[in-house]
């Protein structure tokens, strides 16, 4: 891997509804207190969910686009689907 901040896949679970968001980010900590509000940079899908926690996250990718692959690929699971996946499993063609 290069020096460049690693990648990552997020799965963020509402605690006030039955939601899930995903997302790809090079720092999961501050990703999460944008959707939360307490920086400035959320996603407005994520507005009406909060407060949000991680509950799953896939990595690391070297590059942005291998974390976009991954990305669709969790997408298109559902539910608690979103967050029995293994990395490694999302670059597969």
């Amino acid at each position: 891997m290069s020096d460049a901040s690693p990648w990552w896949v997020y799965v963020l679970r509402s605690e006030r509804a039955a939601r899930t968001y995903v997302g790809i980010t090079v720092d999961r900590d501050r990703r999460l207190a944008q959707h939360n509000g307490e920086l400035p940079g959320g996603a407005r899908a994520t507005r009406a969910g909060r407060p949000w926690r991680l509950a799953a996250s896939y990595g690391p990718f070297e590059a942005r686009g291998e974390a976009l692959r991954a990305e669709y690929r969790v997408k298109r699971e559902r539910g608690e689907e979103r967050l029995q996946l293994e990395s490694d499993e999302l670059l597969d063609d």
